[in-house]
């Protein structure tokens, strides 16, 4: 079996000002405060989700 794929992001804008379903994605994805980095699996929910707030986080 091979290991599983995995993606990290990190959240480079803050949500101050955002609407309220992108804050909830970020959230949903794992991240706090500005820089906080988390490691996910990829799967096309998870891609869609970073698509969706891609303009406050950054893909390691």
């Amino acid at each position: 079996m091979s290991e599983k794929k995995t993606v990290t992001v990190k959240l480079v804008r803050s949500v101050i000002g955002t609407r309220h379903d992108h804050r909830d994605t970020v959230r949903g994805l794992g991240l706090r405060r500005l820089n906080s980095v988390a490691v996910l699996e990829d799967t096309p929910a998870v891609r869609g989700m970073i698509n969706k707030v891609s303009y406050l986080i950054q893909v390691i």
